[in-house]
């Protein structure tokens, strides 16, 4: 799914208006429809409704959502913002067609003592509209936005938090809804992909509401949010007459003196992902470790008890896709090791934890890398290797940055991991919850990447569809799992039932 600027979802209304063709004021009832189907589904008709309409469009929706619940047999009252000159046309009408049948429940807020007292219940806000950027200045807004976020109601918004900023980051002194749920039109915002828009977005859901697909087809945009029929357009099917030689071998060079279990997590996550060979370089007091833990890997030991100071060229020569990272230690000769595993290396590899951590402190290094190497580093780990940011718009920029000056992919970790490419475009992920905040998560992640690299998948498809798995797979594990008890090796387990 596409995630277009505010300008060209405006354009997207307009071409839809025009060549499906519909009036706007039709199209709106269309938007307004879904919203009121998705509130039937989340409250019955005893809650007490409360809706906060503006004077734009988004307010039209508001006044729409409000006539449809009163004719779905909802009771609920409706407070006319009026913190602006005029309405919208499609305001003015919805107004017009709610007063026809339900002129008592329309109140007007004029001035701050006009604010109703907001304690339980559903407040829907519909006050302001996507296209901010800058924080609100009225006086009436401002009181406002702060009753409904010190109310105990639960507060859902049509599009957008009212005050929200879509496209940039907003000022921390700024007043917005801090929602609890957003339902929004055919695509979602880019700031909804932040870990600081949580604080006033919520939980947030797409609605299709019939957009023209001619124009979506034609928008050029850099992010895309990645969903369950992307992933399984590229999915390759596994042949009746296949062995195991068809799906590759991986090489994962792994594990020092009390990490071994990093380099189990990965070990198993890549056979889980499909590999065909896997096979894992440890120091060798790892050795009983793997082989209990590990019974379908190869084992290839350093010849250091304690840490990775080798690997030999011949190795690197047989695998069709190599990771290093995993509980490997930053030990000065296993910053040699990881030198000279770049120097020998003429395709991707998968760069995780430690292995970043060595790169960050040797930055000249990632000159010398094979396009298409693949970064998975956590937030701290990414401003190590590219710099420090102060928000996530910023942090993005970088990203992309970094990504195009390296030629290399960047699998940003959190709740929409986000996967920059080369050429600038970034993937956000749709799958996953915050039971896979634990240890061993991301080493589970570099296992399910490389094993796809060893089956022939390109880095580009190999990050996406290893990021989507991964979510999908800890989603599976939450099924049986309550969110504080998911560990990583639930995630892996859950792979054999997606």
């Amino acid at each position: 799914m596409k995630i277009p600027s505010i300008a060209q979802i405006r354009e997207a209304d307009a071409f839809t208006i025009k060549n499906e063709p519909i009036a706007s004021i039709d199209l709106m009832e269309r938007a307004a429809s879904l919203c009121v189907k998705k509130i039937m589904r989340l409250f019955d008709n005893q809650t007490s409704i409360k809706l906060f309409c503006g004077m734009g469009n988004n307010g039209g929706d508001g006044l729409a959502i409000a006539r449809m619940l009163w004719q779905n047999n909802y009771i609920c009252e409706v407070y006319v913002v009026k913190h602006a000159k005029k309405y919208s046309d499609d305001c003015q009408i919805n107004l017009k067609r709610l007063r026809e049948f339900h002129p008592e429940c329309i109140h007007e807020i004029n001035q701050e003592y006009e604010i109703p007292s907001l304690h339980t219940g559903l407040i829907v806000d519909a006050v302001l509209g996507s296209g901010l950027n800058k924080a609100i200045t009225d006086s009436l807004l401002y009181a406002l936005f702060k009753q409904i976020n010190q109310s105990s109601a639960f507060v859902f918004s049509v599009d957008i938090p009212s005050g929200f900023f879509a496209e940039t980051s907003m000022d921390t002194t700024a007043s917005c809804v801090k929602s609890d749920f957003v339902f929004t039109f055919q695509f979602p915002k880019l700031a909804y992909m932040f870990p600081e828009s949580y604080h006033y977005v919520g939980e947030w859901e797409v609605s299709d509401i019939g957009l023209h697909p001619d124009f979506i087809k034609k928008i050029e945009t850099p992010y895309y949010y990645t969903e369950e029929t992307d992933i399984q357009s590229l999915i390759k099917p596994r042949l009746k007459f296949s062995h195991k030689g068809n799906y590759g071998h991986a090489f994962i060079i792994a594990g020092s003196k009390g990490m071994m279990g990093a380099a189990v997590l990965a070990a198993k996550a890549c056979l889980r992902s499909g590999a065909g060979i896997v096979e894992l370089h440890i120091p060798e007091s790892g050795y009983q470790i793997m082989q209990s833990c590990v019974n379908e890997a190869l084992c290839s030991c350093d010849s250091h008890m304690d840490m990775v100071t080798e690997i030999k060229p011949d190795k690197i020569l047989k695998a069709n896709a190599i990771a290093v990272g995993p509980g490997l230690g930053t030990q000065p000769d296993t910053v040699k090791a990881l030198n000279a595993l770049i120097k020998h290396s003429h395709q991707s590899l998968v760069f995780d934890a430690d292995a970043i951590n060595i790169i960050a402190d040797n930055k000249t290094w990632l000159e010398f890398l094979p396009a298409y190497c693949i970064f998975t580093p956590h937030p701290k780990e990414f401003e190590r290797l590219a710099g420090k940011t102060q928000n996530s718009f910023q942090r993005l920029n970088l990203q992309r940055e970094f990504s195009n000056k390296y030629q290399c992919i960047i699998v940003l970790k959190g709740a929409h991991t986000s996967v920059s490419m080369p050429d600038g475009k970034v993937f956000f992920n749709s799958t996953g919850n915050p039971g896979m905040a634990c240890g061993g998560s991301g080493d589970v992640l570099t296992g399910i990447i490389t094993g796809l690299l060893a089956q022939g998948y390109h880095p580009a498809e190999a990050a996406v569809i290893g990021v989507y798995l991964h979510g999908k797979a800890g989603d599976k594990a939450l099924e049986t799992h309550s969110s504080p008890s998911l560990i990583a090796s639930d995630i892996i387990e859950a792979l054999c039932c997606i």
